[in-house]
């Protein structure tokens, strides 16, 4: 019998066309054999809109956005959605979130289905709601003892309040080449370099139109490393994977729309480098109590000094995405991967049936 899965994609994000791109890579690897594909697509207002069972892929992501569909209540995911004679009655089988960002990927969405009692894939909700909010990631990495670059913080209203004393504070504390972000963003949405106090005004400007939080890191002259992991309480790393953008650095259009960068795999480090990597990858993993999959991001600096920069707990799937290309490479395939990350999600929700909520 074919397992019945739900895909969740889109969202109320400024990742929300990164979600669709994900869908459509993973519908496309999906063995229509194995599995039953039941898209359900979020607007950008935050609409859930079931569509028709999936029987094949779909070549524009267009054809995921039901905009005349059913549109549903989430918590119709744990009733039946159609006439009760219909085999669909007995519910899905295992959620799959594609969300990426606030609204998705950040522990919402998966608290949700915590209350339904969903089985789902991927991370839970601290970890989600951790691994978007770069500054709680930070400060949980700092705890842990992890090597990271210097960094600050400021919300919106600090930052309005004294503008002059927070561009101060960033140039004493972390000084030129920085970098600005919104905390709660990833794909690099919002993100500048700067290299002087007038390109740091603006990149408050831009950083602040994407959240109420920014955070600011110490720009160094580094390498980017990347290794997948997989896995619950025993994950495992892949070969890891070095970015080199063509660009200043890896933003938002070199990653999804033109692959302006070049994407090395296995990356030429020595083994002690990559030992040292995956033994961070599994603490900076296990620190906010990960589960099923992240990908973790280094800095690699020419004396060999290695810094965490984040992990992603909900790493694209796009044709240009370093996850699946590193598990490849690892001897995973694409839907070997796929079948993978449902079995992760079935076995952490089977452990969570034999907890105890009474006395």
């Amino acid at each position: 019998m074919k397992t019945k899965l739900c895909l969740l994609y889109g969202g109320k994000s400024a990742e929300h066309n990164v979600s669709l791109q994900t869908a459509k890579a993973v519908i496309g690897a999906l063995d229509l054999n194995k599995y039953e594909i039941h898209p359900v697509f979020i607007s950008t207002e935050g609409q859930w809109i079931k569509g028709p069972q999936l029987n094949a892929p779909v070549e524009d992501v267009k054809a995921l956005q039901f905009n005349e569909g059913e549109e549903i209540s989430p918590n119709a995911l744990g009733t039946a959605m159609v006439p009760a004679d219909s085999r669909e009655s007995e519910g899905y089988d295992m959620i799959f979130p594609l969300l990426h960002g606030p609204n998705g990927e950040d522990g919402t969405v998966q608290g949700m289905l915590e209350l339904l009692n969903l089985p789902y894939v991927g991370n839970g909700v601290l970890a989600s709601s951790a691994g978007m909010d770069k500054v709680i990631m930070k400060n949980l990495f700092a705890q842990a003892g992890i090597p990271q670059v210097d960094y600050t913080w400021f919300i919106r209203s600090t930052w309005k309040a004294n503008p002059e004393n927070a561009y101060k504070q960033v140039e004493e504390q972390i000084g030129y080449p920085c970098f600005v972000k919104p905390a709660n963003l990833g794909s690099s949405v919002g993100i500048s370099k700067c290299t002087s106090k007038e390109e740091l005004a603006a990149a408050f400007e831009e950083a602040f139109q994407f959240d109420r939080k920014i955070i600011i890191e110490e720009g160094v002259k580094a390498r980017e490393i990347e290794l997948g992991v997989l896995g619950n309480d025993q994950p495992e790393c892949s070969v890891a994977g070095e970015i080199v953008p063509k660009k200043d650095f890896y933003d938002y259009k070199a990653k999804y729309e033109d692959g302006d960068t070049a994407l090395i795999i296995p990356a030429e480090i020595d083994q002690e480098t990559y030992g040292n990597m995956k033994e961070i990858a599994i603490q900076s993993f296990k620190a906010l109590d990960c589960s099923g999959l992240v990908r973790a991001d280094f800095f690699l600096t020419e004396d060999g000094k290695i810094y965490m920069n984040e992990v992603n707990t909900m790493p694209g799937f796009t044709p240009f995405s370093m996850f699946p290309l590193l598990w490849k490479h690892t001897g995973v395939d694409y839907p070997t991967l796929i079948g993978k990350l449902v079995e992760l999600g079935m076995e952490r929700h089977k452990e969570k049936q034999t907890i105890k909520h009474t006395m």
